[in-house]
């Protein structure tokens, strides 16, 4: 009996405290601000020190109306946030449960509620969830978003796309039609590994129609067109690329060097990297640049162009590229040369290639969809001394 009348105590205690905090309209901003703040630590101390069966009571215990909704999601969040999904759910099922929920929380509950099993990995169940709540006007775009992020996790391209193309119609988000782009993007690759060029030809292309700027459509477009024979055609993709976003401009460089020495004019090669370079400078395309005016016009020049940039450009790559280059000429002995290399060979190794501009992750490896942020085309070269 005293346990359940201080079960009732706390409730009591909890309940005012959040309704006179959020709904106390005579109060100033800086004193609801307060008393969510107490409701929250009273929270904390509480589902810290009680067992599951007691939570379940409290929550059990708690009136179900519009002025107590929020705090049932409140504290569901807070769970969820905190890595105890399992709680999270015990709260939002048993909010959906109780006939007293007015219906238009529903929704928002049935979201919370998917969102817990998105956390836990129950992906079964929340993408069932998500698609009930689909056609719904206030929660409808929320589900979607979500759907398609869990798609994207099991690679269901085609789902994902299917979802996407909802949230393109009428007052579309632009950023809709990049994410759009990136999973034609997938589903051409996946035509490409299945052989089917025309197939990967068809959706690459497709991929540029919903997103001009969609770099990785444009290199899907150069691989192929090399296949083909079109090396021309598969050139001018690559110097797209740099139009579309310079930062990816190292992903294009070595298919076109490749393509330049194999099927092209180096006297033409030169004329376009230069131009390049001077736009979008990097170190991939200085050391492109060195080595066709190496090629056109012989090392001596080649090592010219190269201590000029580095004393304005500075870079890792560039320095141990003219000490090979300069064969350890002048005053630099055979042994010191190897030491130079040597030095620049370990601060290179192992370290991040790409870093994503939006959350920071970095890696060794290309990811056109960031594995920490979920963001598509946000992982990009990195730029600086001992990188572009």
């Amino acid at each position: 009996m005293d346990m359940m009348f201080q079960w009732l105590l706390v409730s009591t205690a909890v309940a005012v405290g959040w309704a006179v905090g959020r709904f106390g309209s005579s109060r100033s901003r800086n004193e609801v601000i307060a008393d969510e703040e107490s409701v929250r630590d009273r929270l904390q101390f509480l589902f810290t020190n009680y067992s599951d069966q007691a939570v379940d009571n409290f929550v059990q215990s708690l009136a179900v109306n519009r002025d107590t909704v929020s705090l049932h999601l409140s504290i569901g969040s807070h769970f969820r946030n905190k890595g105890e999904t399992d709680r999270a759910i015990l709260i939002h099922q048993n909010l959906l449960d109780r006939p007293e929920l007015p219906a238009r929380y529903s929704p928002q509950v049935t979201l919370e509620l998917a969102l817990d099993y998105l956390n836990a990995g129950l992906l079964d169940r929340a993408e069932a969830l998500l698609q009930q709540l689909m056609g719904d006007r206030e929660y409808g775009r929320s589900a979607a978003t979500q759907l398609i992020d869990l798609y994207e996790r099991e690679r269901e391209w085609d789902k994902a796309s299917q979802v996407a193309h909802t949230l393109t119609r009428g007052n579309a988000d632009p950023a809709m039609f990049k994410i759009l782009a990136y999973l034609t993007c997938e589903k051409s690759e996946q035509a490409l590994r299945q052989d089917d060029r025309w197939g990967a030809q068809r959706l690459a292309k497709e991929a540029l129609e919903f997103d001009r700027s969609c770099v990785r459509g444009t290199l899907i477009l150069m691989k192929l067109l090399t296949r083909q024979g079109s090396f021309r055609e598969a050139g001018t993709m690559a110097i797209k690329v740099f139009e579309q976003n310079p930062d990816f401009g190292p992903e294009a460089i070595d298919q076109l060097m490749k393509l330049e020495r194999e099927h092209g004019d180096i006297g033409k090669l030169g004329r376009k990297l230069r131009k390049l370079y001077e736009s979008y400078p990097s170190t991939s395309l200085l050391l492109a640049l060195v080595e066709s005016v190496e090629r056109r016009s012989g090392r001596p020049a080649a090592i010219a162009l190269l201590r000029g940039e580095l004393e304005v450009r500075p870079s890792v790559r560039g320095l141990l590229q003219l000490v090979e280059m300069a064969g350890y000429e002048k005053s630099m002995t055979t042994n010191e040369g190897r030491l130079v290399s040597r030095i620049g060979e370990l601060i290179l190794h192992n370290r991040p290639v790409y870093r994503c501009v939006n959350c920071g992750f970095d890696g060794q490896q290309l990811h056109w969809l960031c594995p920490s942020c979920r963001q598509w085309e946000t992982v990009r070269p990195i730029q600086g001394v001992d990188a572009e």
